[in-house]
């Protein structure tokens, strides 16, 4: 079979035991795996092995229902800071995308400018920023605030940080550092450029301290689903890792976002658009289900009830019936895509809130594929052919296990239909990825005055 032009993108998505809330339990899961560092290498190994475009970590700057009876059931309390943990594996690894969370709410671009480019060089340009605002009412109460940011200041402020972090990372031009010892020239004071913004949120003079990397910049991944998360992913966003219920729902995000690119001015194939997948994998559809069913009774009602109460935008439904349906909820200044999704999935299917809780235990509002090698890739490849996605961010449900039930079984049938890589072709994360490198933004001023 020829080559398509075009690939699935495949990120590893990977959180501690794996994405099922009661992964830890799994009698193959390692439930020390939040702060045991040896599993993350293996894991990254084998994503590289197998040729993934990426790993990618999550991160929160709390911990979320932290004065909950659940907590102490489930293994979301532990995990490593995700650019400490990457960089460490990008001295493992050689090749693999290295991609991060970190929010714009609590934090500094030129603490997360100075990071990422670091993380970026000390790779060799595979490191990548998922570009984030918080949805935790906890994290605000580790920062000096009794209260949340509201939802619209969130976005406003992630959109200036965005322009500032960027506008950091063109500090250097490409071949400033010259670094002459028989001259004395370490570097020329013509190519090096403060950023003297002065904005709503944020006056940073600048420049960065450190130099570009071999991709430019990192690449800028953006998850979020609401209006003004649309808005900022279409004019910031280089891949987007979202949630998708139907692959109606897929098809009308992946037009709507490319459209809004086209509008930005921007390249429509320069977003890649990644929904999260959690797959579990069967030689055989009863051997799936028997798996995912393995899982689903180690879910604690308490357990489930909390995940449920977060997921729909940190209210407490603990006090309704179980068996009951979900009650009317009230604006949240959470995650506002994700409530909606929640709340349309209960009202399409009539679920209870124990039908709810366990419908996303696992995938948490992502889609959730159950099945055999040939049934997943079937739906991977309709998302990927008709307008849905450009790759998938892969959920396995638990660790080590489901990440090499999908190697070993979905991705050989992936490459049957020549859907996925063989090899890398690239070093850094944006060839991976098919994405253009940034041109430092004073040179390209210079060359067209030149031009002009």
């Amino acid at each position: 079979m020829s080559t398509p032009s075009r690939q699935i993108k495949l990120g590893a998505f990977l959180m501690q035991t794996g994405h099922h809330i009661a992964g830890w339990r799994h009698p193959e899961a390692l439930a020390d795996a939040g702060q045991n560092f040896r599993h993350y290498v293996d894991l990254a190994r084998k994503a590289e092995a197998a040729k993934f475009d990426a790993v990618f970590f999550a991160d929160s700057v709390g911990v979320r229902n932290a004065h909950s009876p659940s907590l102490s059931r489930t293994a979301r309390a532990e995990h490593f800071e995700p650019l400490t943990l990457l960089s460490a594996l990008a001295a493992v690894t050689e090749r693999i995308g290295l991609i991060a969370t970190v929010s714009t709410t609590y934090n500094e671009p030129y603490h997360v400018a100075r990071k990422f480019a670091s993380l970026d060089l000390i790779s060799g340009g595979r490191a990548g920023w998922n570009l984030v605002t918080s949805s935790g009412e906890g994290e605000a109460q580790n920062f000096n605030l009794d209260t949340h940011v509201a939802h619209p200041l969130r976005y406003q402020r992630a959109e200036e940080f965005h322009d500032v972090v960027t506008g950091l990372w063109d500090t250097w031009e490409d071949d400033a550092f010259i670094r002459d010892k028989q001259t004395g020239e370490f570097f020329d004071a013509g190519k090096h450029h403060a950023l003297n913004h002065k904005g709503k949120h944020f006056s940073v003079r600048g420049p960065l301290n450190v130099g570009r990397s071999p991709q430019g910049w990192p690449v800028v991944v953006q998850a979020g689903a609401s209006e003004a998360g649309r808005d900022l992913a279409a004019r910031t966003a280089e891949v987007i890792f979202v949630a998708h219920q139907t692959f109606g729902e897929a098809q009308e995000f992946y037009g709507d976002i490319k459209q809004r690119a086209a509008r930005h001015g921007r390249d429509p194939d320069g977003i890649k658009i990644m929904p999260g997948i959690f797959p579990i994998v069967g030689r055989t559809q009863e051997e799936a289900d028997e798996k995912f069913q393995t899982l689903q009774d180690l879910i604690h009602p308490v357990v489930g009830v909390s995940l449920l109460s977060n997921m729909i935008g940190g209210i407490d439904l603990s006090a309704y019936p179980v068996d009951g349906p979900l009650p009317p909820l009230p604006e949240t200044n959470g995650g506002k895509s994700r409530q909606q999704l929640l709340v349309d999935l209960a009202q399409r299917e009539n679920l209870t809130i124990r039908d709810l809780y366990l419908r996303i235990a696992g995938a948490r509002g992502h889609q959730q594929v159950v099945g055999t090698p040939q049934s997943i890739a079937d739906q991977l490849q309709q998302w990927f052919e008709e307008g849905g996605a450009d790759g998938f961010n892969i959920m396995s449900p638990w660790l080590p296990g489901g990440l090499d039930d999908f190697i070993e079984q979905v991705l050989p049938e992936l490459r049957r239909r020549g859907l996925f890589r063989t090899d890398y072709q690239g070093t850094t994360l944006r060839e991976h990825l098919g994405l253009q490198r940034p041109t430092n933004r004073h040179a390209l001023a210079r060359d067209q005055a030149r031009a002009a």
